[in-house]
Order: C-alpha cells, then sequence, then structure tokens
C-alpha cells in the first residue's frame, strides 16, 4: 500500500519542477525584452558614434566614451532646468489631483444619493477618453484666456483624474465602517475622518497613484508639445527634442546619456515607494 501511494507523489513532482522551471523561463524572457530598452539605452550613452552604426555587435562598449557624452549633454540643452520643470509641473498636478480625486472618492464610496450610479458610470467612461479628444477645445479656451505657454497651461487639463477618483474609491470601499462610526461618535467632522483617518490608513494606495501620476505627466510630450513655444519651460520630454539636429543628425551618445539623466528620478522614485506601491496596487483590485 505504501508503495502505490507514494507513486502518484513520485510522479507529480517532475511535472510540478518542469511547470516552474517553464514559468520562471518565461518571466526571464519577459524581463529581458522589459529591461533590454534601458540596457541598449545605457550601452549607448557610454559608447561612441561608430560603435552605435557598427554591424558587429558588442555587450560591452569597446571604447568608454560615458563621461564625454555625459557631458555634451549637459552643456547642449539645459537638462537640469527641464527636470525642474518637470518637477514643477508633476507635483502641482498631483497635489491638486489629489485634492480634488480624494473627496469625490470617498462620496461614491460611502455616501447614498440620487444618481450615484450613473455618477459613477460617467467616471468609469472617462477613463475611455485620451487627451488627444478635448484637445483642441482646451487649447482654444487657454488661447482666449491668454495662458497658454505657461505652468498653468501644462497642468489644467490634468487638475482632475478620473482613475484616482476609481483607484481611491475601490480602496475606501474597503475601509472598516465601524471605525468611521467610532469617529463621528468622537465628534469628527467628515473632512477630519476623510483626511485624518481614512487618507493616512490608505497611503499605499495614494503612493501607487503617485507613481501612475509622476511617471505619466513626466513622460508626456504631446501635451507640453503644443501648448509650450518657449525653451525654458520645456519638459524633459520636450527638451530632449533639441538633441535633433535636421542637418548633421542626432548625436546618439549624448541623447542617450540625457535620456538616462532624466529617466533617473523616475527609477528612483519607483525604488523609494516599490512596497506601497505594490500594496496599493494589489490591495485595491487594480492588475
Amino acid at each position: 500500500m505504501n508503495d502505490i501511494s507514494s507513486r502518484p507523489g513520485k510522479a507529480r513532482r517532475p511535472r510540478l519542477a518542469a511547470s516552474a522551471v517553464a514559468t520562471h523561463a518565461v518571466l526571464l524572457v519577459a524581463a529581458f525584452i522589459s529591461l533590454f530598452p534601458f540596457y541598449w539605452m545605457l550601452l549607448t550613452a557610454v559608447r561612441p558614434a561608430q560603435e552605435v552604426f557598427s554591424e558587429s555587435f558588442h555587450w560591452l562598449p569597446q571604447t568608454f566614451v560615458g563621461f564625454d557624452n555625459f557631458r555634451t549633454a549637459l552643456n547642449q540643452a539645459p537638462l537640469v532646468r527641464y527636470m525642474i520643470n518637470g518637477a514643477v509641473v508633476c507635483l502641482g498636478v498631483l497635489v491638486v489631483q489629489l485634492a480634488t480625486s480624494i473627496p469625490c472618492a470617498w462620496a461614491l464610496a460611502r455616501y447614498r444619493f440620487r444618481g450615484e450610479r450613473t455618477l459613477f458610470g460617467i467616471v468609469l467612461l472617462g477613463l475611455c477618453v485620451p487627451i488627444q479628444v478635448p484637445a483642441i477645445p482646451l487649447f482654444l479656451g487657454l488661447a482666449a484666456t491668454g495662458t497658454l505657454d505657461s505652468y498653468f497651461a501644462l497642468m489644467l487639463p490634468f487638475f482632475l483624474s478620473v482613475f484616482a477618483i476609481f483607484l481611491f474609491r475601490q480602496a475606501f470601499k474597503s475601509f472598516p465602517e465601524d471605525i468611521v462610526q467610532a469617529a463621528r461618535l468622537d465628534g469628527l467632522s467628515e473632512a477630519a475622518i476623510l483626511w485624518r483617518i481614512v487618507v493616512p490608513a490608505n497611503m499605499p494606495a495614494v503612493a501607487a497613484f503617485a507613481v501612475f501620476s509622476v511617471t505619466s505627466h513626466w513622460n508626456d510630450l504631446y501635451w507640453p508639445l503644443i501648448v509650450i513655444s518657449s525653451p525654458e519651460l520645456a519638459t524633459p520630454p520636450l527638451g530632449m527634442s533639441f538633441f535633433a539636429d535636421p542637418d548633421i543628425g542626432a548625436n546618439f551618445g549624448a541623447l542617450m546619456a540625457a535620456a538616462t539623466l532624466i529617466t533617473l528620478p523616475l527609477m528612483l522614485l519607483f525604488l523609494l515607494v516599490q512596497r506601497q506601491f505594490i500594496q496599493g496596487v494589489t490591495g485595491t483590485g487594480v492588475k
């Protein structure tokens, strides 16, 4: 009996091992595909132009010119200024988005009123509308008010985020009602309950949205290209266009060095809030 019962277990082990190997192989291939563009960016940033256009491929640079490429990138365009502009825009947009979306999400998650389902349906519908759809009316409105070519023009279309409303609503719906009722009995106002109790308890969701928001607006090229004409107000992606020369072509070494410098703040941000980001995404059911 012992021999018979042990045979199925022995037969399952190779299958499980093969399944695990196959799973890890697929994950390794996916990781390689995802990381290879970053590796190519770093490789191009530290090697000369003749190696970029060489027919043979080398995993390491044959000649290291990284310092020259990074020096050229910093001298050819004011990258620090572009990154400061990007930080101002991302921080301004994020603060207003949190100030507007958190109360809206709390109302949709906890209050029952006429038109609640319709309002939430409009929020879901808003997730399907890209910025390209209202771009012309927004541009005409900014032109009529004389606010083009400004930080305000860069931030205005993104002050209200329907994605943030949806994300925070999902997080707030799971918040214990007993804690809310106890806070009301203690005399706290609805605003105090939200900002002093609910929001601190849902900081992973806030961190997750902050990563989404900052990454989206730091990398945005479409809207700054429309509303900005002054080089001193250029955001990082728009500033990268100054490395292209229609006559002599782009200096790919300096271009990739600039791309590395511009990408570095986002990587550092993600590393700082990685744990909160994962908790926020998994906790709200957003995959």
